[in-house]
């Protein structure tokens, strides 16, 4: 038996179902799982009433995603969050891989000091989701609804018109604009009409999460044709609370139903800990997956985003934290259109980039598939060959695919970025999310990423510098002077900036780099916030590009 107590939320009966009055929202969120709730935690830090529809009453049954990485844990900080979610959750850095019964290789994904969080956590969604769920429930402006399952949608020019069933009946209410974020098997996504293509993989894998106390340090330890579940692979992963998620590769052929039983599953896992080992399950899942993703993020007054937007394999943990990006790259977005400050068609900037992004996880994933569960003798040769040559040569250790764990995807080709100016160096180029470094703020200690704020941002190395904001257009940019504003005591900041007096950086909303400069330029600035927000540039701007 489980010791976590799944808790139940009230459902609550809406002042505009008990009225008969339809009112239409700003923004309506479908779904309140991880996804859902960052998209409404953002949108209500940004000032937009956000109401979020979903049709249970409790957090995800099971662990479900488990590991999550640093990008969305800024994100998550950004929202209040992510200090809690790293101390119940389990942070690491370094990762072995197994070839039968030797190390082949290990690695450390933040090889680095002086980052304010880990490379990865691991927690339980359902803690995560509770986190996320009280955050909501602190927030005036976020109205989270409980036993409300979306059964049509209607779009008109301006607007959708949701059917909304409760346990009180069926009421209408109007959108604005609605997130989709009902998971893989969306039923808004069917509402719509969009496709949903790409491939299944024809393998079946074990989830078991087993409580114990173990000696394994706190690491991904994954093997491959292991002496304790020969021909196929294993992952291993420490959660909260001395649970342990262990995946076994079963292959196609494997039965389901028969796999998840406790008489089937218990020896797999007494085969590999040994007979000594004291243990009690905790929840047990089988699984299939999938590459796929939707034809348009964007389909009308319904933009979709997380699992009903895309899926891939569980290796190189993708999918939660892809979904958690899709949110802060539309977030920002959205909360301009509403507010007049933006034309609409910045919205299809979020297919642009996040279908990018898409297609990049869907190609890791594909080949982290492909080198786990080879189709073909010449491929399993190859993998096996490159697994035994890593035990002792540099060369093939990049060659080892158990999944390449989540990064942020640059946004290389937006057409959001300004032109780059080839004389400013480093690795931070527009469409890159701002490395973090540490800074010094009134004399405290600080992060970079902290002074960066919700908004458009100007970081400069220009000390002759005396704005500290400027206005295009209405919107707002922080101008931030380094030796002014924050110092950089320890030089890691122009380090990770390559930056030389005078450098200056735009952070677009999502602490994205959307221009750099050699110079702090005023006008070159303005220019590169119009194009940020989806407004035409100047005629020397679009001939630069």
């Amino acid at each position: 038996m489980s010791n976590y107590v799944y808790p139940r939320f009230p459902y609550v009966c809406s002042a505009e179902q008990k009225s008969g009055t339809i009112r239409r929202h700003p923004v309506v969120v479908i779904g309140a799982g991880p996804i859902g709730l960052t998209a409404a935690l953002d949108l209500a830090a940004r000032g937009q009433p956000v109401v979020v529809l979903d049709d249970n009453d409790t957090v995800s049954i099971g662990s479900r995603a488990v590991c999550y990485a640093k990008r969305p844990l800024e994100i998550w900080d950004r929202l209040g969050c992510a200090a809690r979610m790293v101390e119940k959750g389990v942070s690491w850095n370094i990762g072995k891989v197994f070839f039968r019964d030797q190390l082949s290789y290990q690695f450390d994904l933040l090889p680095e000091p002086d980052h304010r969080w880990p490379a990865m956590i691991n927690l339980q969604q359902y803690y995560l989701e509770e986190i996320l769920v009280e955050a909501c429930s602190r927030s005036p402006l976020v109205d989270l609804r409980w036993k409300h399952r979306l059964v049509s949608l209607k779009q008109t020019d301006d607007c959708a018109d949701l059917a909304v069933e409760t346990p009180d009946g069926i009421f209408t209410m109007e959108a604005q604009w609605v997130i989709a974020c009902d998971g893989a098997n969306s039923d808004t996504r069917r509402m719509v009409g969009a496709e949903f293509k790409g491939q299944f993989f024809q393998d079946r894998f074990l989830i078991a999460d087993v409580r114990m106390k173990a000696e394994f340090p706190t690491e991904r330890w994954f093997w491959f044709d292991p002496p304790f579940h020969p021909g196929q692979s294993v992952l291993l992963h420490r959660q909260s609370d001395n649970i342990w998620r262990i995946d076994f590769q079963l292959g196609w052929d494997a039965n389901p139903d028969e796999e998840k039983k406790p008489e089937r599953v218990i020896p797999r896992i007494r085969a590999m800990l040994g007979d000594h080992t004291e243990f009690e399950l905790e929840w047990v899942s089988i699984y299939q997956f999938a590459c796929r993703r939707i034809d348009n993020f964007r389909h009308g007054r319904v933009l979709f985003a997380g699992d009903a937007a895309h899926q891939v394999s569980p290796f190189g943990a993708r999918g939660a934290n892809t979904g958690v990006q899709d949110i802060d790259n539309l977030a920002w977005k959205l909360a301009l259109v509403l507010r007049g400050e933006a034309p609409e068609s910045l919205i299809d900037s979020y297919h642009e980039e996040r279908a990018y992004a898409a297609d990049d996880n869907i190609l890791n994933s594909t080949r982290a598939t492909d080198f786990i569960t080879p189709k073909t003798q010449a491929s399993r040769t190859f993998r096996d060959a490159v697994l035994d040559l890593a035990q002792h040569h540099a060369f093939a250790r990049p060659l080892v695919n158990s999944g390449r764990l989540s990064t942020p995807t640059p946004y290389v080709t937006s057409s959001l970025n300004t032109p780059d100016s080839a004389s400013v160096l480093g690795t931070i180029a527009p469409g890159t999310n701002a490395a973090d470094a540490p800074v010094t703020v009134a004399g405290q200690p600080g992060w970079l990423l902290n002074c960066l704020g919700s908004g458009f941002a100007v970081v400069t190395f220009d000390d002759a510098v005396t704005a500290k904001e400027l206005s295009i257009d209405g919107i707002a940019a922080r101008v931030i002077v380094v030796g002014r504003d924050i110092t950089d005591a320890n030089g890691l900041l122009a380090e990770r900036y390559g930056a030389s007096p005078g450098t200056t950086y735009l952070f677009r909303p999502d602490q994205y780099v959307t221009a750099r400069f050699p110079q702090f330029d005023e006008a070159g600035i303005a220019e590169a916030v119009r194009r940020a927000c989806g407004k035409r540039g100047t005629v020397q701007q679009e001939l630069a590009a």
